[in-house]
């Protein structure tokens, strides 16, 4: 059986190729817990949260990382972010019929996919690829295609209760100098990848499968790292967005709402109720901060 929530680096001893494989289960099962989600938008997000997972794994930072997908099409959105700590969350939104579309062509027919790093320290990035192809998968695999990056593959399933990921990269050149047999070996661990099938990336232990994949290439599999379901959401946030509006169109909505204004987390459904009191020290504590500032 394989580990749950976790994500598991391995590298090819003789190639300049790494991998990563990631399983969801329960924090895949609590984000789709949330909402009431159709299946083809549970299977779609459990996709994205897998690529997310897999994403920061190649990334050497503290902070953010969020993949966003926007269309006109029956699924407005799928929006999930993975912290530098493993840490997920997503959300989807999608119009109430969904009748006849079951693939990310019918989904999104006209999606974008905006990859954004958001660095505790440094500049933010934002990099965009449309949805072309007929997954996920193949709009990640054209992304690092037409990028300068290094050679990147995705293969991505996901159903009502798990979602898995496997990624291969290519690495600077260290083992292999010779640019022909680089190249030939990378093709040629793709081509192996390509016969996973989806109850073995869906049901084998990782060592097994790679194992299955490779067992004529020499692989190292390092410890797993947990990855777990946290919302960032908090009552801190929500009253910054009350602030935002202004004192005068708070005591507004306040008057209007009958005394409480409530704030839901869109990705947790959590909910924060702010009353009259509350309001007028948030603004005391804000113009107090604003002074000690100057």
């Amino acid at each position: 059986m394989h580990q749950p929530d976790i994500t598991q680096r391995f590298i090819f001893e003789h190639a300049d190729v790494r991998g990563e494989l990631v399983a969801l289960d329960h924090s895949y099962r609590e984000i789709l817990a949330k909402h009431d989600y159709p299946q083809p938008v549970r299977q779609l997000l459990g996709e994205m949260l897998a690529a997310a997972v897999l994403l920061s794994t190649t990334l050497k930072f503290d902070g953010l990382l969020v993949l966003q997908a926007r269309s006109s099409g029956p699924l407005s959105t799928l929006m999930v972010e993975c912290s530098s700590g493993q840490e997920v969350r997503g959300i989807a939104q999608f119009a109430p019929d969904l009748q006849g579309a079951d693939s990310i062509t019918d989904l999104m027919p006209d999606g974008v996919l905006a990859i954004t790093i958001d660095p505790e320290q440094g500049q933010r990035y934002q990099g965009m690829v449309s949805l072309q192809g007929s997954s996920l998968a193949d709009a990640l695999n054209g992304y690092f295609e037409n990028s300068e990056q290094l050679a990147t593959r995705f293969r991505l399933l996901a159903d009502d209760q798990q979602a898995r990921g496997m990624l291969l990269q290519a690495l600077p050149v260290d083992r292999q100098p010779d640019p022909e047999q680089r190249t030939q070996t990378w093709e040629h661990l793709n081509v192996l990848a390509d016969t996973l099938k989806p109850e073995e990336l869906l049901g084998l232990d990782n060592q097994t499968l790679l194992y299955r994949l490779y067992h004529e290439e020499q692989v190292r599999l390092f410890d797993p790292h947990p990855v777990c379901f946290r919302c960032s959401c908090s009552a801190l946030r929500c009253g910054t967005a009350l602030i935002s509006l202004g004192l005068e169109d708070a005591r507004n909505l306040l008057a209007e709402q009958g005394g409480e204004i409530g704030i839901d987390c869109q990705f947790c459904n959590t909910r924060y109720t702010f009353d009259s009191e509350s309001v007028e020290q948030l603004f005391s504590a804000a113009d107090e901060h604003a002074r000690s500032l100057h």
